[in-house]
């Protein structure tokens, strides 16, 4: 069980350190301890009550937190033998989940959405305590939170007015463990990953007799990626049709990214696609030459010179002559407040992490990565890019700390192993990725449009909607806009496709008006695809 396993790592070490100390006063070295005998994971399950008020209507519901076991893809197909080797066991999951039910007369009948963050590897506390949960994390929207006591308030922007809601912590991440042969290979990677969640869901809906519920999804950052990937192993490989999937803050095609794309030079994607953050960003802190009133008025200039004038700038590369370089820098000094001068010795690529370095730079501030609202000091003045992420820096602690004390104390889930924020991916997470079509994995940046495209092919009921934050420089909203506008499918099928962004950053629900906003898309989106055919 997973207490005597944290018992077990205890025990290990002390005799470990035992041992050391044994031999430095005898001179030999004791006999190595045996390691404590294998034990398979089993599925826990604790249940409270509670209630939240949403929008002025109070929610009476049963939350569960438990975990469920989850094995490695193929793990059917082995000879019992192999799956009861005490000495070399496969790889099996714990996946942690909080679920929660609205009781009343038509509780079986809701909708249930499964929710969950990215990372990859992230745990789902997130979106747990910060947008859909029934308490939410009060933070210091775009500044530092001060240190505790911190505050856990009635959320009135839960999902639960909508829909049944299951936070899902990844293999690994929060509170879900893996183990066995091989378990990082088993379960951190493109493919791998969104396997462990199909068959998460799949015995959820087994387990708590929910397989006639309108079903979607909702993933943010990575889990975007892993939401593309993971619908389409449900509709076409486990006959598990969902109604419609939500995204927030999306990534499909990692060339798109601003993080580090001078490394595949050619590829001038990222910084057209970015632009109209640092645009909005820029303004958002004042450092526009000649700001508009409004982001409503800037933004839509910004888009088309970045995918006009800039984007065929930046595709004659070497050719480009001087005078219009100077040009087009100044352009861009128009609409990100940098100085001509550093645009230019950028070759007018400024990547992510140069612009938040650089944008408050006279201030000794770094702004913000995954909201840019934020800001903080500056570690180093001399460095090239920013060391640190302000939002991270200013959210982290609250939410870490809230959640251990709500987990254990409102929901009475009390291991003795502690929360992970991530799982330990960073070099082992396997990027390969095979899309549907080809006759195996391609060892390239993901690109999972075409897993999404496929699925809105197989099922032409499907909807999805995006969700993006203004301010959002991890995923720029542009990006997501980009992604989807290029889908490889039919036009007639755009249509099953909604946007909505809002004057935030990456986690959207830390402006409290945007999650308002954010609530209130998800729901109507929930509610007008739940009812029969109305997948039309």
């Amino acid at each position: 069980m997973l207490k005597s396993l944290g018992w077990c790592v205890a025990g290990v070490l002390s005799a470990a350190l035992l041992g050391a100390a044994a031999a430095d006063e005898s001179g030999t070295q004791p006999a190595k301890p045996e390691p404590p005998p294998f034990e398979h994971y089993k599925p826990l399950e604790h249940t409270t009550t509670g209630a939240v008020t949403v929008e002025g209507r109070r929610i009476e519901y049963q939350a569960i937190a438990g975990t469920l076991v989850v094995h490695a893809k193929g793990w059917e197909d082995l000879p019992q033998s192999e799956k009861n080797d005490p000495k070399n066991p496969p790889a099996e999951a714990s996946m942690f989940y909080a679920a929660y039910f609205a009781r009343g007369p038509q509780a079986g009948n809701r909708p249930i959405t499964f929710v969950y963050n990215g990372g990859p590897g992230s745990a789902s506390l997130w979106l747990h305590m910060g947008a859909f949960g029934p308490r939410r994390v009060v933070t210091a929207d775009d500044k530092h939170t001060p240190g505790p006591p911190y505050r856990l308030a009635n959320n009135d922007y839960s999902l639960l007015d909508a829909s049944d809601l299951v936070f899902i912590d990844a293999p690994g991440a929060g509170f879900s463990r893996i183990q066995g042969k091989d378990k990082e290979k088993a379960f951190w990677g493109v493919d791998a990953d969104a396997d462990a969640f199909a068959t998460f869901i799949t015995e959820f809906l087994t387990k708590y007799g929910r397989w006639n519920s309108p079903r979607f999804l909702f993933g943010e950052s990575y889990g975007t990626t892993r939401n593309a990937v993971l619908v389409n192993v449900l509709v076409t490989q486990r006959d598990t049709d969902m109604n419609g999937v939500m995204m927030l803050s999306q990534i499909l095609a990692f060339d798109n990214s601003p993080d580090g794309p001078e490394g595949n030079p050619g590829i001038d994607q990222p910084y057209v696609l970015a632009l109209p953050t640092y645009a909005a960003t820029a303004w958002y802190h004042h450092r526009l030459p000649n700001p508009p009133a409004s982001l409503d008025a800037l933004l839509p200039q910004v888009e088309q010179f970045a995918i006009g004038d800039y984007a065929a700038a930046l595709a004659a590369g070497s050719t480009l002559e001087p005078a219009r370089k100077h040009e087009i820098a100044g352009k861009l000094h128009e609409y990100t407040g940098l100085p001509v001068q550093y645009i230019e010795k950028a070759d007018l690529r400024v990547n992510g992490g140069e612009f938040t370095k650089s944008l408050q730079d006279n201030n000794d501030l770094t702004t913000g990565r995954l909201d840019t609202r934020y800001s903080g000091t500056t570690l180093d003045p001399l460095s090239k890019e920013a060391e640190y992420d302000p939002t991270v820096a200013g959210i982290a602690s609250s939410f870490v700390s809230l959640f251990n004390e709500y987990v254990r104390k409102d929901l009475q889930f009390t291991p003795d192993y502690p929360v992970k924020l991530f799982a330990d991916v960073d070099r082992t997470w396997e990027f390969k990725h095979k899309p549907p079509g080809a006759g195996q994995p391609i060892t390239i940046a993901p690109n999972v449009m075409v897993d999404l495209a496929h699925a809105m092919k197989y099922d032409r009921h499907l909807k999805v909607q995006v969700n993006g934050g203004y301010f959002d420089l991890a995923t720029p909203f542009y990006e997501g806009i980009f992604e989807m506008h290029h889908l490889p499918m039919p036009v007639a099928l755009q249509g099953n496709v909604e946007y909505h962004y809002y004057p935030s950053g990456h986690m959207v629900y830390l402006h409290e008006d945007s999650l308002k906003e954010l609530h209130d898309n998800a729901a109507q989106f929930i509610r007008a695809n739940s009812a029969p055919g109305a997948g039309g």
